[in-house]
């Protein structure tokens, strides 16, 4: 097996059925707790920087030559968008010099919306979709996770702001 199809699979979580991408989604959000763990909000930005650099070129590599732009098993771009989605949740525990797990509703909401954005992709998240290149790939859900990073901060405002208040 190629260093490239495990990055683009994470190790082979790709290969599970059904849903390979809820997945890895699952799988990115317990790393991402480990990240935040070794070393907060920064190990994980650049964990997610090198997710990004290093699918991208994964994904090049595994798709060359073939009809299928975005096959089930590539995952590594469900990973880097999850990153994405949890991130505000890892600032935030920092900030609040919370435990990460006593912020469990935000695991949950960026997990929920991460997918939600990643399935229905609406407006642009679509337009990269449908670039069916490496770049497509990656920027779909690099996007979803850009969407549902911003509806876990609304809903952290609504609930800290508004209903707490």
């Amino acid at each position: 097996m190629s260093v490239s199809h495990l990055i683009a699979t994470v190790f082979g979580i790709g290969h599970l059925r059904p849903a390979p991408g809820t997945w890895a989604s699952l799988l990115a959000l317990s790393l991402a707790w480990a990240l935040h763990v070794v070393g907060g909000p920064l190990i994980l930005f650049a964990a997610l920087l090198i997710s990004v650099a290093s699918g991208w070129w994964a994904i090049t590599l595994e798709t060359k030559g073939k009809t299928d732009s975005d096959p089930s098993e590539i995952v590594i771009d469900e990973v880097a968008g999850q990153w994405l989605a949890f991130l505000p949740v890892s600032i935030g525990a920092t900030h609040a010099g919370a435990n990460l797990l006593s912020l469990w509703p935000g695991f949950l909401f960026a997990f929920l919306f991460f997918r939600l954005f990643d399935i229905w992709k609406p407006g642009p998240i679509g337009w990269a979709d449908r670039r069916d290149d490496a770049l497509g790939v990656m920027l779909d859900d690099i996007l979803a996770g850009l969407a549902a990073a911003i509806c876990v901060v609304i809903s952290a405002f609504i609930y800290h702001e508004v209903i707490l208040t």
